[in-house]
């Protein structure tokens, strides 16, 4: 861990990151698992969890951002291909409308950052 990096980083598992995936959770156990103190990022550091960001607009940190911007197209695939199989517990239009916001997410990461 570096304590000179200024950078906001990215977890290296961005579809588990952020407020969204922690309600989940809560919905699922009742219960607010603990934030980690330090984490992975996408560039392989490991930072404090407060030099993390899943939003694109605050994320610094080139590699990170590729990092996530690859995460979430490979999540958008896994989604349509996922629907696509007998039984899947999704519609077809659910999955076009995640795969799409795993799209604009994507795209708002590959956004070149203010470094």
């Amino acid at each position: 861990m570096s304590e000179t990096d200024p950078h906001i980083h990215v977890e290296q598992k961005v579809m588990r990151a952020g407020a969204a995936y922690r309600n989940l959770i809560v919905s699922m156990v009742g219960r607010a698992p603990d934030a980690p103190s330090v984490v992975t990022t996408g560039c392989g550091l490991r930072v404090p969890y407060a030099m993390t960001s899943p939003r694109p607009e605050s994320v610094t940190c080139l590699t990170c951002r590729e990092h996530a911007h690859r995460e979430h197209l490979r999540y958008a695939e896994q989604v349509e291909r996922l629907s696509r199989m007998p039984g899947a517990p999704v519609t077809g239009a659910q999955a076009a409308e995640a795969a799409q916001w795993a799209r604009d997410l994507a795209q708002r990461f590959s956004a070149r950052s203010g470094d």
